[in-house]
């Protein structure tokens, strides 16, 4: 499932990379009539109405490579291999750098929390993987 996602975000992304992107977004926002003025919606606009086609070239290719990781991942847990619990170890430690960063830019207890939990079990999984045989 997170593959699907991940590659309909892939798709998605490189869909917008020659369109006038914060238009997208109004017409979205239009369409499902959302209110413009919401303080979140309004957030959002403005953000978007600074990408670029390089950044979406960028989400896109990242997309389709965490895409892949998590398909190889499945594969190799769901066919019992050894190599599928290393990509599972990977994925899980990639993500901490970015929950690390979150953490420095928007400092908050549940945060916090969430990545030491993700620390515990990153740090459980390497070492169950190594005293496995």
């Amino acid at each position: 499932m997170k593959a699907a996602l991940l590659i309909a975000t892939g798709v998605g992304a490189l869909h917008l990379v020659n369109k006038d992107v914060a238009q997208y977004a109004q017409n979205v926002v239009a369409r499902f009539h959302l209110d413009p003025g919401n303080r979140y919606v309004g957030q959002a606009l403005a953000r978007v109405s600074d990408v670029t086609p390089k950044r979406l070239h960028e989400v896109g290719a990242v997309a389709f490579v965490y895409a892949a990781l998590f398909l190889a991942e499945g594969i190799g847990l769901w066919s019992l291999k050894r190599w599928g619990e290393w990509i599972t170890v990977i994925i899980t430690g990639s993500l901490l750098p970015f929950e690390i960063f979150e953490l420095y830019r928007h400092a908050s207890w549940p945060k916090a929390g969430v990545l030491v939990l993700n620390v515990i079990i990153f740090a459980y999984l390497a070492s169950r993987l190594r005293t496995r045989k």
